[in-house]
């Protein structure tokens, strides 16, 4: 009997990449410990727009990232030092290995993953900054104003 697939992960909010200050942040899923990076967006339908994946590394390294089980076509943003070094748009899904390996020659720090086009939409380029933060949250026992 095969294993039952896993359901797919859902991260909580818990950064924000602002590309700039005329149009809103992006909301990201923040992928830190290795078992999360593994799994990425698996079996996840397509993102939302102003929605992403952020895959950080405490050191900087050669980046490969794949679409095995991925249905959605994504675009993947690989930093380094809070800049942008590349971008790979619209990376196809591959539901069977071998799958294709995508990433820069030069080591990087993150990985943004966003829904296909959305690089594109936002103006995001190579070499602009990728500045990404905590998203602010208001504190236990307080409420919003």
């Amino acid at each position: 009997m095969p294993t039952p697939a896993l359901p797919p992960q859902q991260l909580p909010l818990e950064a924000q990449w602002c590309v700039t200050a005329e149009q809103p942040c992006i909301a990201l899923e923040v992928a830190r410990s290795q078992e999360q990076q593994r799994m990425g967006l698996q079996g996840r339908p397509p993102l939302a727009p102003l929605r992403g994946m952020w895959f950080p590394f405490p050191t900087t390294q050669p980046l490969r990232f794949w679409m095995h089980k991925t249905p959605a076509t994504l675009d993947m943003v690989f930093l380094h030092g809070n800049r942008v070094i590349a971008i790979e748009a619209n990376t196809t899904p591959c539901p069977h290995l071998p799958c294709r390996s995508y990433g820069p020659q030069e080591p990087g720090d993150g990985v943004v993953e966003l829904r296909a086009g959305e690089a594109k939409r936002l103006g995001i380029r190579v070499g602009m900054a990728a500045v990404i933060s905590p998203i602010s949250s208001v504190p236990a026992g307080s409420a919003p104003d």
